[in-house]
């Protein structure tokens, strides 16, 4: 069963481009590292409310990349600019 993670937070707008760079850049490490996201997106809600919404191909490939990724740079570098963050699995049950 696939896994949809949410990740919602605040940034200085400042940092719209850099958090845009950091992003993809943290999405390569990730997928370099564990091959079980199959899908990652950006979005903005307004000028400083953000949220991620990563696709994983099982929990199992989440929880490999919770153990694998924070801490490495691209992490670090993209969580930096990050405040007030937030996160939520949703196992998906059905799609049509």
């Amino acid at each position: 069963m696939s896994v949809i993670t949410v990740t919602r937070f605040q940034i200085d707008p400042a940092d719209a481009e850099q958090l845009r760079d950091r992003h993809a850049a943290l999405v390569a490490a990730t997928r370099a590292a564990c091959p079980g996201l199959t899908e990652a997106r950006l979005g903005r809600l307004d000028d400083e409310t953000w949220v991620g919404v990563w696709r994983w191909d099982s929990a199992p490939s989440l929880q490999a990349a919770r153990q694998a990724v924070p801490g490495n740079a691209e992490a670090t570098a993209a969580f930096a600019l990050t405040r007030e963050s937030t996160v939520e699995d949703i196992d998906v049950l059905d799609e049509h």
